[in-house]
């Protein structure tokens, strides 16, 4: 069968194409820049958008799976131009928090728009991504430090390659149809434990300096973040770093029950974007 790939040069939709060419499957990467895709060797790499979905209709053509990126509003035209191409099976990238965002920008609402087709679907909904790190690529490598309120939070961070591993399972295997998978990293740590882990990454110490949250509101709200989001996450991060939690081996248990194999640690994590950092 042919695997439809959408968002397949961003961080996790790269490494599902991976996942799924390792297993011997046909693999169609959907992509705004097809020139600029670096795929592997055999993969038809088709050009579209998700936010146009009539430029989809080509990239439909033949395929039985869908992987699903994150489409907001346009989830219901993306969905029924997939019904219509024949498409039988859709799983869609999604989040561990759905359920607390009824925009119509949330993942609650791409969940809805599949769940209304008719069509087979999966729900994959990872917790925080390890990968969020990266936004502080740019003070590790100009100061090696990072700044942030709530050092003590505890989260449970995920490998983005074990995130599509859990998505590659799903498209190809019976018996996901109708279920919803939420899941995270293997380890619950606290925010100065995830700097630390960095810094032995890179062969360096990163410091982190605690900033006063009402400061740190205040400069995430300035540099573009949204004033819910900002708010939701801080206040997380507050009730985390007066009450940390152990980890979550329900979540935890995931990605070995599906995929075969341990999930990824933080550490490993670190140590794959160690680069990225010096």
């Amino acid at each position: 069968m042919t695997i439809l790939v959408t968002g397949a040069t961003g961080m996790v939709g790269r490494h599902v194409v991976v996942e799924l060419v390792k297993t011997g499957q046909r693999v169609r990467a959907l992509t705004r820049t097809p020139s600029a895709a670096s795929l592997p060797d055999g993969v038809e790499v088709v050009g579209g958008d998700l936010t146009d979905p009539p430029s989809l209709e080509p990239s439909l053509d033949g395929v039985e799976s869908m992987y699903l990126f994150p489409v907001g509003r346009r989830a219901r035209a993306v969905v029924a131009a997939a019904k219509r191409a024949g498409v039988r099976r859709i799983v869609v990238l999604s989040g561990a928090l759905a359920d607390t965002d009824d925009s119509e920008d949330g993942y609650l609402a791409v969940e809805r728009a599949v769940e209304a087709s008719g069509l087979e679907w999966t729900h994959v909904r990872p917790g925080e991504f390890a990968a969020n790190w990266l936004d502080s690529v740019p003070a590790i490598k100009a100061d090696r430090v990072v700044r942030r309120p709530y050092g003590a939070a505890v989260t449970q961070p995920i490998h983005e390659a074990d995130i599509a591993a859990v998505a590659a399972t799903v498209l190809v295997e019976d018996g996901h149809a109708g279920r919803t998978y939420t899941f995270a990293g293997p380890e619950a740590l606290t925010t100065v434990a995830q700097v630390n882990a960095i810094g032995t990454a890179i062969g360096d110490t990163v410091r982190f300096d605690e900033l006063d949250p009402a400061e740190a509101r205040a400069e995430w709200i300035s540099n573009g973040y949204p004033e819910t989001f900002v708010d939701w996450i801080f206040t997380m991060w507050a009730e985390s770093a007066r009450d940390p939690a152990p980890t979550n081996q329900q979540w935890a248990d995931i990605v070995p029950h599906l995929t075969g194999r341990p999930a990824r640690t933080f550490t490993q994590w670190a140590t794959d974007h160690a680069a990225d950092f010096r």
